[in-house]
């Protein structure tokens, strides 16, 4: 797990797939977390300012003090934090769109929920998923408005974008498919740069994850890197 960014209040750790951030009672028997190998890489506890979901890699900030953790936490409800994330979907998506749909918690009340996408490449592959000779697909620049469970997944399922490999909110024929040719299981989301104001210094920080592991691999077979 390599550290992007540190400082005496501050740190950022590049998030591997399939990591929880904190204990969580949606896997009992999962005994792996971020908060728990960050703090015995540096020997001192840390307070998650963000979540990332367990199937999305990259860019997670984490304080080093409670207090440093509530003035974030404040950041974030003011919306002063820009998060850019990266995401492969099925199809072939509009240049750039805002998908403005709200979106249900986990309690059943409607949230207000925002999405600002922008489509950086588009590859054909000669190869059918489904009712196709060809499959098609998008790579997205994705930045969330607002800070809702799953938002960036179920936005793009909304719009019959769906994010490779996401379950349960993706295409399971477009999973199958990834899984059976490409031996690919992983959800092709990923936290490519987070940026705010630094609570103490009152300089913007820009944290940035390079494309790695199975996205990585994805980006290159499909052909993106072209």
């Amino acid at each position: 797990m390599q550290i992007l960014f540190e400082d005496e209040h501050l740190i950022a750790i590049d998030k591997p797939n399939g990591i929880f951030v904190h204990r969580t009672q949606l896997d009992p028997l999962a005994n792996t977390f971020v908060v728990q190998v960050v703090r015995d890489m540096i020997g001192q506890r840390v307070y998650p300012v963000h979540r990332l979901d367990r199937k999305t890699s990259g860019v997670l900030l984490l304080a080093k003090s409670k207090s440093i953790q509530s003035i974030i936490n404040e950041t974030f409800r003011d919306k002063g934090i820009l998060k850019v994330y990266h995401a492969i979907v099925r199809g072939y998506t509009e240049d750039h769109f805002t998908i403005d749909y709200a979106l249900k918690n986990e309690y059943g009340k409607m949230q207000d929920a925002v999405t600002e996408c922008s489509t950086l490449s588009k590859v054909e592959i000669p190869i059918s998923s489904g009712n196709f000779p060809t499959s098609r697909y998008s790579l997205l620049d994705v930045r969330p408005q607002s800070g809702r469970r799953h938002q960036i997944r179920r936005h793009l399922a909304h719009i019959l974008h769906p994010i490779i490999g996401d379950r349960p909110h993706g295409c399971n024929k477009q999973n199958k498919f990834f899984l059976n040719h490409y031996c690919m299981n992983t959800m092709l989301l990923h936290a490519s740069e987070i940026s705010f104001i630094h609570p103490v210094l009152k300089s913007r920080i820009a944290i940035k994850s390079e494309f790695s592991g199975e996205f990585k691999r994805m980006f290159d077979v499909l052909g993106f890197n072209a």
